[in-house]
Parts: C-alpha cells; sequence; structure tokens
C-alpha cells in the first residue's frame, strides 16, 4: 500500500490515501526508519522499504502491512 512518510511538529507521522489516515508513528524498529517496521498509533505495523538514511522527507513509499500472528490464527 502507498504510505507517505512526513515529519510533523511532534515527529513522524504516516498518511494511507487509499484509507484517509493519517496517524502518527510511535515506535520504529530500526534508528534509521528503513528497512523495518514501524507501529502506528492506532496498532498498525508497517513494513517500509529498505532506503538510504538521507532520504528526504516527505516520501510516498510502497509499504506492508504486517498482520499479528495470533490475530491472523483467529480470522482463519
Amino acid at each position: 500500500m502507498k504510505v507517505t512518510i512526513r515529519r510533523s511538529g511532534s515527529g513522524l507521522s504516516a498518511y494511507v490515501p487509499k484509507k484517509d489516515l493519517e496517524e502518527p508513528i510511535v515506535k520504529v524498529e530500526n534508528e534509521g526508519l528503513w528497512g523495518g517496521f514501524v507501529v502506528l498509533r492506532n496498532g498498525w505495523r508497517l513494513l517500509l522499504p529498505d532506503l538510504p538514511e538521507d532520504t528526504r522527507l516527505p516520501v510516498t513509499v510502497e509499504a506492508r502491512k504486517i498482520v499479528n500472528d495470533a490475530a491472523q490464527k483467529e480470522t482463519s
């Protein structure tokens, strides 16, 4: 899914245009942001592509939503 990552006054945020959803990023796996997952305030985990650390923001990337294994088993 397309996600726009930008820096706001309170930190980083992610905007998902298809869902018209903007949420603050509350946790990052990698200090450099790219190539790992981020957690949004609403609980979504997104896997970001591996980009150079000096990538300028805002940037739109193709991210993958990570589904919790336990939740996935409950819905199967």
